[in-house]
């Protein structure tokens, strides 16, 4: 059986994963664990047929190629070539462990692995390439682990997995070619490389099992309805009017700058209603705000809220807003999805005559300006308002269904939309499409694996008791749909009132954390009422909720909660039906911060990474994973985005080689807090660093 079936086209709109670079020139990786080779003929000494035992020639495309035993080795009498002479389209070929029972190496989940292999070639067309043997599904492609360089003489790869996922029993990967030239393999080694974490320290059982929560003593200046964290650790907090039409009139927008290390407070002056704006942060770190609120509705209510086509430009070195160039057309309630070239595009939100805005808005971030309408591509569809638009790794945008406001748009409920050629395609399986107003959607940890998951909803017009579901989908499949997850653990009503099982929540909020999880938080049972107390972590490894502490505050409409560099969760905002505010800050400390010493990042060699790129920095203890977490940019429980992205390591002591996606769609251009956490599960405090 050919393990490439069902295979997506490498290098076709960066539809495969490339985690790129990772080659060790003259340095050998140390291995963290046994060095006992799980390989069957890893040095391809033994033959039959003439071919390696264990070991089988594989690959997809059109392409004249050849496999030949060479006795040009490394060590002993053979080695493999893998000749490319031409090619008329994607594909590759590779040298890849036969997947049976007895040449495939047995894994365990959970656990990480050192690959290793020696290799010379002429193209740099070449990758250590990853398959796993699903319990339930049988062998997947799982991910590309580096791109390897030219090398004229022998040199050695060395690279680590990421935690092997739940339900894999055997991996099977090797080196593979897939551009015109050639490529020599040998002596190959795979050793687990998962090492004992520290021992759990925790003196607070409740915490170390939940995590736990910090009413600060102290409360926001303003209201929070827009929150971002920016690379030099404080926090945008934006309110505009902050839904208040007597501050609206008196013209009172408010604006504040927050230092979660000191508790200080910064006022900023405000210069339009940035209230219901949308916003990103740009590759260079500023924070691009773009329509917001030109009216309230008028007092009959014939008329509803007026968009603007105001856009600013906030800069955390200055702490001021600047002016952009006017959007084409107002937008309240607006997405703002960062594209791989760094660019913004803007879809959805109402119009400055309340109808919904059919403009696509385009920023173009080298020329700092929003195209005008005729310079940017229109379909004139309209999106909804706040429509969750997550960038694919081929470069469309996924609209995951979650929105703001009554019903999701016509058709199923979701769709895959390429900006290029305008086409927008239905992507099925949403379950109550029409009562996912105000849930929240998140791509799963790593972005690598490209699994989007949708949490609650409900829906303002209708009123029903907001739901539970959990709907997931990959993304990488020729045909994506959604399937149904787990539902959200039940939670309790103001009160202490426990929910039912049907009941679930509105307005929730889904926080990346640096161990791999996502912690969700937050929400109401109905439109502007009834806050649950609830928070769970869901493992993307295992599809899994677990119950964590509810956070005492209520949580409802216009809240927020988002990582900080810290690895804590910070909360803020409900505005419930009244026209009141909670202006309380919570912050929650996850399990993992109570199960002993934090690993620490003593030194990052650069902190401007290129795509492509391998990266060096030093740790004082044995890490386990490294990842790239975008900070948040966060408004009524959407940041589409918010990512995760895998950074597979080569260990050499306490120093550790990270390897850079090539690929800008997996991770746009911008700053990153970057973590590494150990065995137990414990992360480091954040570096920033800046990629593109």
């Amino acid at each position: 059986m050919n393990i490439d079936s069902g295979r997506p086209a490498r290098r076709v709109l960066g539809q495969l994963l490339v985690l790129v670079l990772l080659v060790v020139v003259g340095l050998v990786g140390t291995p963290a664990g046994a060095a006992v080779n799980l390989l069957h003929n890893p040095s391809l000494e033994q033959l039959t047929a003439g071919f390696p035992s264990c070991w089988e020639a594989s690959g997809w495309g059109d392409q004249e190629f050849s496999y030949t035993v060479s006795s040009d080795a490394h060590h002993g009498a053979n080695a493999m070539r893998i000749g490319i002479t031409s090619s008329t389209g994607p594909g590759d070929r590779k040298l890849m462990m036969l997947e049976t029972s007895t040449c495939a190496p047995q894994v365990t989940p959970e656990h990480q692995y050192d690959l290793s292999a020696w290799y010379r070639s002429s193209t740099p067309a070449v990758a250590v390439t990853v398959f796993r043997h699903d319990t339930t599904l049988g062998w997947q492609y799982w991910l590309d682990l580096a791109t390897l360089p030219v090398a004229g003489g022998w040199t050695e790869t060395v690279v680590r997995t990421p935690p092997v996922p739940a339900g894999t029993d055997q991996l099977s990967w090797g080196l593979s070619i897939y551009g015109v030239g050639w490529l020599l393999t040998d002596d190959y080694s795979m050793v687990d490389a998962t090492v004992g974490g520290p021992g759990e320290t925790c003196t607070d059982p409740e915490a170390c099992e939940k995590g736990a929560w910090q009413v600060m003593p102290y409360a926001s200046p303003v209201r929070a309805i827009h929150s971002v964290v920016l690379h030099n650790g404080r926090v945008l907090l934006i309110a505009g009017s902050g839904n208040d039409p007597d501050h609206f009139a008196a013209g009172s927008f408010g604006t504040a700058l927050y230092d979660p290390a000191t508790g200080a407070f910064d006022s900023v002056p405000t210069p339009a209603d940035l209230f219901c704006a949308g916003h990103v942060q740009l590759a260079d770190g500023r924070v691009l705000v773009m329509g917001g609120n030109k009216d309230y509705p008028s007092a009959g209510g014939t008329v509803g809220y007026k968009g603007l086509p105001d856009s600013y430009l906030f800069d955390p070195a200055t702490g001021s807003y600047t002016r952009t160039n006017d959007l084409a057309a107002g937008h309240w309630y607006p997405s703002a999805t960062l594209l791989g070239n760094g660019d913004v595009l803007s879809l959805g939100g109402l119009g400055e005559d309340a109808n919904g805005t059919v403009a696509a808005e385009y920023y173009d971030a080298e020329q700092e300006r929003w195209l005008r309408i005729w310079e940017a591509n229109q379909t004139w569809s309209f999106w909804g308002l706040y429509p969750a638009m997550v960038l694919m790794q081929d470069g469309r945008l996924f609209y995951t269904g979650s929105h703001v406001f009554g019903n999701g748009l016509p058709g199923t409920g979701a769709s895959i939309f390429d900006y290029r050629t305008g086409a927008i395609t239905d992507v099925p399986g949403l379950r109550r499409k029409d009562e996912r107003d105000q849930s929240a959607s998140v791509l799963l940890p790593p972005a690598q694996d490209q699994r989007v998951a949708t949490f609650g909803g409900g829906n303002i017009e209708t009123n029903p008791d907001a739901h539970r579901l959990t709907d997931i989908v990959d993304l990488k499949q020729t045909d994506p749909a959604y399937l149904p997850g787990p539902d959200l653990p039940a939670g309790t009503l103001t009160g202490g009132v426990p929910q039912t099982a049907t009941q679930g929540k509105m307005y929730v909020s889904a926080v990346l954390l640096p161990d791999g999880t996502v912690f969700e938080t937050g929400g109401a049972l109905h439109n502007r009422a009834d806050p649950v107390h609830e928070a769970s972590v869901f493992d993307p490894q295992t599809d899994t909720f677990t119950p964590m502490a509810a956070d005492p505050v209520p949580r409802g409409y216009h809240s927020a909660a988002f990582l900080l560099p810290d690895g804590r969760v910070m909360a803020v905002g409900d505005n419930p039906g009244n026209g009141s505010f909670d202006m309380r800050i919570s912050i929650y400390s996850p399990t993992y911060l109570f199960k002993g010493p934090r690993p620490q990042i003593t030194s990052v060699a650069r902190t401007d990474w290129g795509y492509g790129s391998t990266q060096q920095v030093t740790v004082d203890s044995p890490v386990t994973r490294a990842s790239l977490i975008r900070p948040a940019a966060v408004t009524h429980s959407s940041d589409p985005n918010q990512r995760f992205v895998e950074l597979p390591m080569s260990v050499e002591g306490n120093m550790i080689g990270l390897n850079v996606t090539s690929n800008p769609n997996i991770a746009p251009p911008g700053w990153y807090m970057l973590f590494v956490h150990n065995a137990a599960g414990v992360p480091s405090l954040a570096s920033w660093v800046r990629l593109g």
